[in-house]
């Protein structure tokens, strides 16, 4: 009979690695993996963070114009885990709608989130929930948010496709700090290029199919984090992959850009790609340990992804595949968006996205008829290594 190797064992043999190659078992993460739902939502959610005593917090994504969204707090630690209303997002208008993305704590306490083209801010109140403020404006598509050092707050522009990464300073001015690159240089996603541009477009089945064009994805920016290096680091969901951006002393660029003269001249040359991986395709938000591994979300394969910091990767939990239908849309992952590791507990938000292995949506715990429309999930094994507490050097 053939024995099975343990994950670390396996991966490092699969990849070719040995010794200080391969991920640490120290480090690995645990094996078996299961997911067990901690609350659902009545509404769709996308963003997850946790403060310093672990409490999970989220916001609904409202379906009625000029309704506010509701910001959440969830202790996964109680006996029963429920919904507590910490604070609302103002509609952008009466005739619109909030659809708040990411959420970051900074230094103080206060709770920030990416919605649309600007970026609000609360002090979460469970007493007497306030209504968020704008802090910044004028960053279309902001969705993964993160701190750095020196209290800036950073985002990238999502599925507005053109790959942009800003710097918003405490006072909420707000700057172009780079472009990841897209996945074609049209005069639409920001290059010079007339019509549809030079270059190729990762596409979804479903939705897409051979006779129609959905399920097309030019997401390049999309979650970021720093690490305990002063690295920023860029999930680029239509490319699975990584990308690692440094600085120089006065918060300058360091990496090479402008290798190609149809994209603007602030766009990231592709060595700047610190991992690829089929595993990472449909990456959205990931959270870092202490160690610097990363755990991400594949969104579009109903998967968390593992990836040490040396790049040794592996598969932690893909969601088996149902005995009758053969699809991966039974859950417990139902389209998992933003993880968060929390001391040794990893949780993960689910948006219930109609893509890929989560398509149809209407399966699974939550986005059927009469159903929850998003849920909290929380890994029953513990991480070994803690998670990276954030902002940095709070």
């Amino acid at each position: 009979m053939k024995t099975a190797l343990p994950l670390a064992v396996a991966l490092a043999a699969s990849l070719g690695l040995s010794g200080a190659a391969a991920v640490d078992d120290h480090s690995a993460p645990p094996d078996p993996v299961t997911f067990s739902t901690v609350v659902t939502t009545p509404l769709a959610i996308e963003g997850l963070t946790a403060d310093a005593d672990g409490r999970l917090y989220t916001t609904g994504r409202a379906g009625v114009n000029g309704a506010a969204c509701t910001v959440w707090r969830v202790d996964p630690a109680a006996a029963h885990p429920a919904l507590v209303v910490v604070g609302f997002l103002p509609a952008p208008s009466a005739t619109t709608q909030c659809s708040p993305s990411g959420l970051a704590f900074d230094a103080r306490g206060a709770l920030y989130f990416a919605d649309g083209d600007r970026v609000l801010t609360l002090v979460p109140d469970a007493a007497a929930p306030p209504l968020a403020t704008i802090f910044a404006s004028g960053v279309p598509g902001t969705n993964g948010l993160t701190f750095d050092r020196a209290g800036n707050l950073w985002t990238g522009d999502g599925t507005t496709g053109a790959g942009r990464v800003w710097k918003v300073t405490p006072a909420g001015e707000v700057t172009e700090m780079f472009r990841i690159q897209p996945m074609r240089n049209s005069t639409a996603l920001g290059g010079i290029v007339a019509g549809e541009g030079v270059g190729r477009q990762a596409r979804d089945f479903p939705p897409g199919a051979a006779a129609n064009s959905l399920g097309a994805q030019d997401l390049v920016a999309n979650g970021v984090e720093f690490d305990e290096r002063g690295d920023l680091l860029v999930a680029d969901t239509a490319r699975g992959a990584i990308w690692r951006v440094s600085f120089d002393a006065d918060g300058r660029v360091e990496n090479r850009m402008g290798c190609d003269a149809t994209f603007a001249a602030d766009t990231l040359c592709l060595e700047s790609i610190w991992i690829a991986h089929p595993l990472l395709e449909g990456i959205d938000g990931f959270a870092l340990d202490r160690a610097g591994n990363v755990w991400a979300d594949a969104n579009e394969r109903n998967a968390v992804i593992f990836v040490a910091h040396n790049r040794a990767i592996m598969e932690v939990f893909r969601n088996p595949p149902d005995s009758t239908t053969h699809l991966r849309n039974q859950g417990p992952l139902e389209f998992p968006t933003s993880p968060v590791v929390s001391g040794h507990m990893l949780c993960t938000a689910s948006s219930d996205g109609n893509r890929r292995d989560n398509s149809p949506n209407t399966a699974g715990e939550v986005g059927g008829p009469g159903q929850p429309k998003g849920k909290i999930s929380c890994m029953n094994q513990r991480v070994r290594v803690p998670g990276l507490p954030l902002p940095i050097g709070r």
